[in-house]
């Protein structure tokens, strides 16, 4: 069975997916408990423990409107630097072909100002996607993000769906896609 990397696998968009993935594959979630997805060390730490992961499937992030310091430090924090240490650490040790997935924001397109640093980290790891989709191009692996807009019951299925057929043979071919999730 292959094994998955989650990070954010707890909350109400993780459970389902969790839920969705586990008869497919060995799903080794990264807590917030276990793991401090902002701190370089601890993520290397956690990542190294799990032996030639398939995939990645990160979930975690944050919302917070407003455009202080204080928010835009936890924006940044939570959907960009997570984002780039746990996707860099799980990079150098997964398998080939293996699988990235994402979850952005389609608050990226709409670019509401109410939420201006939510929307500039989300973009940051929209971005952060398409870099390494470029980078891992024609090795086996790809990298993929979702942008789904508010997560009621039927949409966070439907965002379950998705993650699972990026994960899948079917979409060997899909690499740097940033794919809007609505109702």
């Amino acid at each position: 069975m292959k094994t998955l990397i989650i990070t954010g696998g707890t909350g109400g968009l993780g459970s389902v997916v969790v839920e969705r993935l586990r008869a497919e594959y060995n799903c080794v979630l990264l807590t917030h408990a276990e793991v401090d997805l902002e701190d370089e060390a601890s993520v290397r730490a956690a990542v190294g423990r799990v032996e030639a992961p398939y995939g990645l499937v990160h979930l975690a992030g944050g919302w917070a409107g407003g455009m202080d310091g204080e928010t835009w430090r936890r924006m940044i924090g939570l959907n960009l630097s997570a984002s780039f240490f746990v996707i860099r650490e799980v990079m150098k040790r997964l398998t080939k072909p293996g699988r990235i997935v994402a979850i952005s924001s389609i608050a990226t397109r709409e670019r509401n100002p109410d939420a201006a640093a939510y929307v500039i980290s989300k973009t940051g790891l929209n971005v952060l996607i398409e870099m390494v989709a470029a980078e891992v191009a024609g090795t086996g692996i790809t990298a993929n993000a979702l942008l789904p807009g508010t997560l009621d019951a039927r949409l966070r299925a439907g965002v379950a769906e998705g993650i699972a057929f990026l994960l899948s043979d079917a979409a060997a071919n899909v690499n740097g896609a940033l794919i809007p999730v609505t109702a």
